[in-house]
């Protein structure tokens, strides 16, 4: 018979903050009785009001710090507990590496079924930044009124699980120059009157500003994101845009559509280049700089990771872990826009990159070109249907497999083509430790061992962590 307590919505309860939850709640247990409390961070001491209850776990508001953690930090972000954007702004970032280290071990462990002592042996420490501020080099903000009663245009961030705008005049994981950009719009909608998109009644005209910095060339991209064709004082908008240091493209985008979906379909370029550069160094196993590095031409649309500093740590272990010599033949499935596969380009015979999304293969056969890469093959598919159809073309089956799948992981069909053609090696990079676990799960049943497990953070202040993970087959 269960004796425990039932508690109750608007219940204040004491509880020790122990862990952090996925969506950046603190997590404490009372008898057994599971609290997720926004705001409250590991190590705190923090009386909390239950806001939903279930049966064994509640969702509970932060009333009072009853004693604050030692690992607890003043926020360096004035607004960073409305924004969505920065869960664990709080903790210190040691502890944040810390937290991410042990999700990664803890998923492997849990969902992956991995023995602790197997996982403790195989795991690397966690690839940290050397600064956790101005790392993302893109920003993507809705644009809304001040207010219910004001027209007055804003631009900010969503708060937490709403679509709320939390003005923000200068996001402090963003490239230094966005604060610049988003004066220059706003400037020019109160002068021509062009007003923002309401999301309730469909009206309005500018819903987005895309900023995109290319962080090694400095060049600036700033995309308008307009519930129409064309937009009113369009010149002014450019004269204003084009006095921003670095500013190389001014587009608009066109979407028309009552959707979450923040791009349109049509882009259209008003000022500059249709594109901006960037590059990514491949650094040495020590991470300092080997002297190689890959070019990219970027667009509005482009898959391009956020934080290329960590990216060029994240492909470069992938690629000490694909052990290349210039003989192997590699498949890079969901190749994006080629950054991985013209990362292992250099150090193998042949790579063979597969994506779903036409746009990026295309982008993928330009970035090749760019950078005058010849032993690179893009193609538009689903890998479990293109794969199959290459070997029985080529009469060639992969050495080294890279998958870089989005968040839910890699389809079932994809492990099972991969599991088929039996690689020498399988390198996975994650974005999900949870979806990494469940795949790794799948992968060791078939056939292979985990040799390598290392944790690098790209997105300081928040739960996520990216993985890279070595497996060879055990034949």
């Amino acid at each position: 018979m269960d004796n425990r307590r039932i508690y109750h919505k608007d219940e204040i309860l004491q509880v020790e903050i122990t862990d952090i939850a996925d969506g950046g709640e603190g997590i404490g247990r009372v008898d057994g009785y599971t609290l997720f409390v926004k705001d409250a961070v590991i190590g705190d001491t923090v009386r909390a009001k239950i806001m939903k209850a279930g049966k064994s776990y509640a969702f509970a508001r932060l009333v009072q710090i009853v004693s604050p953690s030692d690992y607890r930090v003043p926020p360096r972000c004035p607004v960073a507990k409305q924004c969505g954007g920065c869960q664990i702004q709080e903790l210190s970032y040691e502890k944040q590496l810390q937290y991410k280290q042990e999700k990664v071990k803890n998923d492997l462990i849990r969902i992956g079924g991995f023995s602790p002592e197997m996982i403790e042996r195989i795991m690397e420490p966690i690839v940290g930044m050397d600064d956790p501020w101005r790392f993302r080099n893109k920003a993507q903000m809705p644009v809304g009124c001040s207010g219910k009663d004001s027209k007055a245009p804003t631009a900010g961030f969503y708060a937490g699980r709403t679509h709320s705008i939390i003005p923000v005049s200068d996001c402090l994981t963003g490239a230094q120059g966005n604060s610049a950009v988003v004066r220059a719009v706003l400037t020019y909608m109160k002068e021509n009157n062009v007003p923002a998109y309401d999301e309730q009644s469909g009206r309005g005209i500018v819903r987005h500003i895309l900023i995109r910095t290319g962080f090694s060339s400095g060049q600036v991209m700033v995309c308008i994101v307009a519930n129409a064709a064309r937009l009113p004082g369009c010149e002014e908008l450019i004269e204003l845009l084009r006095a921003v240091p670095g500013m190389t493209s001014i587009s608009i985008n066109i979407n028309k559509e009552k959707t979450n979906v923040i791009l349109g379909r049509t882009t259209k370029t008003l000022w500059g280049s249709d594109t901006i550069k960037d590059s990514l160094r491949i650094l040495s196993e020590d991470f300092t700089c080997s002297g190689r590095s890959v070019d990219f031409r970027i667009s509005p649309r482009s898959f391009y990771q956020v934080n290329p500093g960590q990216t060029e740590k994240l492909y470069s272990l992938a690629l000490q872990y694909a052990g290349l010599d210039g003989t192997q033949t590699v498949w890079d499935i969901y190749c994006g826009i080629g950054t991985i596969s013209l990362f292992l380009a250099g150090s193998a015979r042949h790579v063979f990159g597969v994506e779903i999304i036409p746009e990026a293969v295309e982008d993928a056969r330009s970035n090749a070109v760019l950078n005058n890469i010849a032993n690179v093959t893009f193609e538009t598919g689903k890998a479990e249907e293109v794969l199959p159809a290459y070997i029985q073309r080529v009469k060639e089956t992969p050495d080294v497999v890279v998958v870089d799948p989005p968040r839910k992981g890699c389809d079932e069909k994809c492990l099972q083509a991969i599991l088929q053609v039996r690689p020498q090696k399988i390198v996975y990079i994650s974005c999900d430790p949870a979806t990494l676990s469940r795949d790794l799960k799948t992968l060791v049943s078939g056939g292979y061992q985990l040799q390598r497990v290392r944790p690098v953070d790209q997105f300081g202040h928040t739960v996520h962590v990216e993985t890279v993970v070595l497996l060879t087959h055990k034949d």
